[in-house]
């Protein structure tokens, strides 16, 4: 009996790398590693199910269990994780000045659910005291007009939400001062060129993000792996063989970072970075699996929960495929 044939739409990343070149394989499987960037991957999957296991949003995922439709089941694999208190970008004539500055203010974001805004409107409502319902939302295309929600999602009560004009951009709001603020996993372009009119909220992020993991010990999560559940169904053992390759491919990456007797990278004090990290982080920054990840998946929830973006907050394993949360013994 051949191979099963599997297509996995995933972006290009480091930890990925050993896998999507074969360096990695996935027992029983001829994959199809489609590095598409992240934003092609949540629209054709969540959209039209195109591949076999993709990356996905993880508070889309989230939704989507939660309305059971489309059918999705996950692996505990995070491809992307980001602390989000630089993502935050202001006008620099809003009167913005610090977090607490936000209260009645427009704050700009692509889509209200995506993950990256649940966590800094956590972070703005648990660190700083500035809940969402205190804040005027405008949704829509960061920097290309007629962007739309890739998940439908019920509008939380008390929350001011609005789209922006189809000819609109956000980024070109923020520098107009249409907006006085912006939630944005991208730089906008303003502040890439570097307009005196568009600044991060936060500038010390660096600083501030290491002293928020070492009070909470949350590096928030921001994307999962999940298989279609028809997959799933069919093949079980897909989900495990799948979740082995990431963890190999991984571990492969952080041993090569670690070696430095040529430098692979053109960061010139990439060592210096790398030991920094440890100190603060810890030798496994990056793990895989429920319960290593568990305070982080609870805290993800919670927002999501507290945000009106899920009705309740789920057991974190009926999440995950049964057979990925656990291993054999010998």
């Amino acid at each position: 009996m051949g191979k099963l044939h599997l297509t996995l739409a995933c972006w290009d990343y480091d930890r990925t790398r050993a896998l999507q070149e074969g360096r990695v394989e996935v027992e029983g499987v001829e994959l199809t590693y489609l590095p598409l960037r992240v934003e092609e991957t949540f629209w054709r999957m969540l959209r039209y199910q195109e591949f076999d296991a993709a990356e996905l949003s993880m508070s889309s995922y989230l939704i989507a269990r939660e309305k059971g439709f489309p059918k999705f089941i996950a692996i505990p694999v995070f491809p992307s994780r980001t602390f989000r208190h630089s993502c935050i970008y202001i006008n620099t004539d809003s009167g913005i000045r610090k977090p607490a500055d936000l209260v009645g203010k427009r704050i700009g974001v692509s889509e209200y659910q995506i993950t990256m805004a649940i966590w800094a409107r956590g972070i703005l409502q648990h660190e700083y005291g500035v809940k969402p319902e205190q804040m005027k939302w405008f949704t829509g295309s960061e920097e290309q007009p007629g962007r739309e929600d890739k998940i439908k999602h019920d509008l939380p009560r008390g929350v001011d939400i609005r789209p922006i004009g189809p000819e609109q951009t956000l980024s070109a709001m923020l520098e107009q001062g249409e907006i006085d603020a912006m939630m944005a996993a991208h730089m906008p372009l303003p502040f890439v060129r570097r307009s005196p009119k568009v600044r991060r909220l936060i500038a010390d992020f660096r600083e501030v993000e290491a002293d928020y993991y070492r009070r909470t010990k949350i590096f928030p999560i921001m994307h999962i792996v999940a298989l279609r559940e028809e997959v799933y169904q069919k093949y079980p053992w897909v989900a495990q063989n799948l979740y082995k390759a990431f963890s190999e491919s991984k571990r492969l990456c952080q041993e090569a970072m670690y070696e430095f007797s040529a430098l692979k990278y053109m960061l010139v004090w990439s060592i210096a970075e790398m030991e920094q990290q440890r100190e603060i982080l810890g030798e496994d920054f990056w793990p895989y699996g429920l319960e290593p990840n568990r305070h982080v998946l609870e805290t993800l929830t919670q927002y999501a929960h507290e945000q009106g973006l899920i009705k309740k907050k789920p057991d974190l394993k009926s999440l995950f495929a049964p057979n990925t949360l656990d291993d054999f013994k010998i």
